[in-house]
């Protein structure tokens, strides 16, 4: 086993300068306003004084199960401004869309699902790949959201935004749960917890589900996902200690050529669903083991955790068909076996700055991923020539410090501090001249301060803040000096690539029933540099500045009624003033929810994913797409319901993803740049039946 050593002093460095301190996110101060929000119930905890930003927030159960969702991974769409979307098979990571960002699979936007991260560094298919497809939305309690740069506690990948998905420790009842409904759709999960001897508490849940989908080649998704959790104590004083599984295999319908739909291809008229590669898809599965101890004693809080987990992915595409291998197809497959080992300890307590009142924390965080990972040429899943292989090891650490301060009843302030060292060594199984170790460094100042409320306005809050954040590059990246299909000399890349982002907000509640707020924002990158998996090099690019307006509204105007309205509007460019490709100029979604009128509730969402940009110059756009889910509850008995969800209620025909490049299709003579499409699906209706125990 081979250890790779930092050397002390730029982390004693950042240990002194952490002394600064942190401030709990959400609990600034010892005396902590409350945290509801009285006009959404329990929907939301975004309640005036609660929040470091306008755009931080924290989203209840409550909500996750008013409104029905097409996948696992968009629960993530309750966050403000967050587009979810498929441009292949159900068991690869999804598309995610933020802040002009096309996120791809994750980079950018951090991820955790009950204390374990979600992004993948240096992974085989894309850079801080995030796949949520192991989420069980029944187990989520809370949705804790934050986005920009501007947290001390947040590292690697959430320069645009980071998201902590907290599971249950306990359920109020055992529960189990079957849905039916189009296309093969099937899926049952069942839970339950118990109570054990010395106020330890066991939850048990199991979820297996299996799907076809509209493809015509049917998507034969399989998937079986657990989750066991030993937990004791209370919010104050505890632990808990989690095993999670999950393991799926699918036959994906990749994006398509938009000049191929409605033509005469191969004898027979070519469909929106159909496919080109009838044998790409893969397998995957991940494993952990995790644990975490808290302690709150007279203000002192101090927090640690742990896991251990084990993952694979074992990915088949073809995205240009006949392009590279006119005689085989281009099909080419992934692989990533890794292990991760995570630590994390934090403490924070009350104290005085100057006579006046504060709220410091210091932390450190430790990740070591240990990857193999490959590209290979492929037919029908069967290797038949090998790009690359690479034995990866990659290690982060970051030490971190902030420290709130109550500068008047009006005012207060966030400053923090954060250090990150990553430490890569790269084994190029393949081509050694492509090995080789880096190591990069990164200090990131943060800086918020908020105001109100106000005599004159009590409701009311004003936010700036501003921050330096980053992400890391693919650690293949900062070594290749060859491209491995090409054999061109190529440059390495930087291990870190540090982001600049400021934002001004403002959140009220001045009038009754209405929660708003406004953030006007921008971020600063100083490349946008990203390993391609697909191919495996380093694709280049420039630095890049985005900017935007968020408008979000949660209305109650009776207990039983909730409207959501959220609209963002984003300027995307390279510092050179092309256009960022992929990156969606609006995107904006309306909810209305009805709950708890007698047996019934209802939701309806409306959905709406902007144009954005497919090429530098602004040639080609893609096509903006509306869709609306509906979904219709009816109580049985106590402990019995029926749920109705209808998705792409009005069955528009809208895509997912959208993509312009060249391909070539067998047959063909020569190669077509073109529209690629990865078409959303039709209507289509489940049916839930819910029994508790």
């Amino acid at each position: 086993m081979n250890t790779l050593l930092f050397r002390p002093a730029p982390l004693a460095l950042a240990a002194a300068l952490a002394c600064a301190g942190h401030a709990v996110q959400a609990q600034t101060l010892a005396d902590a306003t409350p945290q509801s929000v009285e006009i959404t119930g329990r929907h939301y905890d975004n309640a005036v004084g609660s929040s470091d930003a306008a755009s931080q927030g924290v989203i209840r159960a409550e909500l996750l199960k008013s409104r029905p969702a097409l996948r696992p991974g968009e629960v993530l769409e309750f966050v403000p401004g967050l587009i979810v979307t498929q441009h292949s098979g159900d068991g690869k990571a999804n598309q995610y869309f933020l802040r002009g960002f096309n996120l791809d699979h994750g980079t950018d936007f951090a991820t955790t699902v009950n204390g374990l991260p979600v992004n993948m560094p240096s992974h085989g298919h894309g850079q801080g790949y995030s796949d949520l497809n192991f989420l069980i939305p029944e187990l989520v309690q809370r949705v804790e959201y934050r986005k920009g740069p501007y947290f001390a506690r947040n590292g690697d990948f959430s320069s645009a935004g980071s998201a902590d998905i907290v599971y249950m420790h306990k359920l109020d009842a055992p529960f189990g749960q079957l849905t039916l409904g189009e296309n093969g759709y099937r899926r049952g999960v069942a839970g339950a917890s118990y109570a054990l001897a010395n106020g330890m508490v066991l939850l048990g849940a199991f979820e297996g589900a299996h799907n076809d989908g509209p493809w015509t080649v049917p998507e034969d998704m399989k998937k079986s996902n657990g989750v066991l959790t030993l937990s004791a104590g209370t919010a104050a004083q505890g632990w808990s200690a989690s095993l999670m599984g999950y393991s799926a295999t699918w036959v994906a319908t990749d994006q398509i050529p938009e000049r191929l739909i409605g033509q005469t291809y191969q004898g027979r008229r070519f469909g929106r669903f159909d496919s080109l590669d009838d044998t790409t898809g893969g397998s995957t599965e991940r494993y952990s083991l995790s644990g975490e101890w808290h302690r709150d004693d007279a203000g002192h809080r101090s927090q640690v955790s742990a896991y251990a987990m084990r993952y694979r992915l074992d990915l088949n595409s073809n995205f240009t068909y006949a392009l590279e291998r006119p005689e085989t197809g281009d099909q080419f497959k992934q692989r990533d076996a890794r292990s991760v080992y995570g630590f994390a300890a934090s403490h924070s307590l009350p104290h005085e700055l100057a006579g006046l009142p504060a709220r410091s924390e210091v932390g450190v965080q430790l990740r070591h991923d240990r990857i193999d990972v490959g590209l290979y040429d492929s037919v029908a899943r069967r290797i038949t020539a090998t790009t690359r292989e690479d034995a990866v090891r990659e290690t982060l650490v970051g030490v971190y410090g902030q420290t709130a301060v109550e500068l008047t009843p009006w005012l207060r302030s966030v400053a923090g501090l954060r250090m990150d060292q990553v430490r890569n060594r790269v084994d190029a199984l393949t081509l050694p001249a492509n090995g080789g170790r880096s190591r990069d460094t990164q200090v990131s100042p943060k800086l918020s301060l908020i105001a109100g409320p106000f005599a004159a306005l009590p409701k009311t809050e004003f936010f700036v803040n501003a921050g330096r954040g980053f992400h890391s590059n693919d650690a293949r990246g900062t070594t290749t000096r060859i491209d491995p299909k090409t054999g061109d000399a190529v440059d390495t890349v930087p291990p870190l690539v540090s982001s600049k982002g400021w934002e001004l907000g403002a959140r009220t509640e001045a009038l009754p029933g209405l929660q708003s707020s406004i953030a006007l924002w921008a971020l600063r990158f100083n490349s946008e540099l990203v390993y391609v998996g697909d191919a495996g090099a380093t694709e280049a690019s420039q630095g890049s500045r985005r900017r935007g307006v968020e408008f979000n509204n949660r209305w109650t105007p009776v207990p039983w009624f909730l409207l959501d309205a959220d609209l963002a509007w984003t300027h995307a460019r390279f510092d050179n003033g092309d256009r960022i490709p992929n990156a969606v100029d609006k995107v904006a979604s309306i909810a209305a929810t009805v709950r708890e009128l007698g047996p019934w509730s209802a939701s309806i969402q409306w959905r709406y994913l902007g144009s954005g940009v497919l090429v530098e110059d602004n040639s080609q756009r893609s096509k903006s797409s509306l869709t609306t889910n509906l979904r219709v509850g009816y109580q049985l008995q106590r402990n019995t319901s029926l749920t109705l969800d209808v998705f792409n209620l009005f069955d528009r025909k809208v895509d997912d993803i959208q993509y312009y490049y060249e391909s070539q299709l067998p047959g063909e003579a020569a190669a077509t740049e073109g529209r690629h499409v990865h078409p959303a699906e039709p209507r289509s209706v489940r049916v839930t039946l819910r029994v508790g125990f």
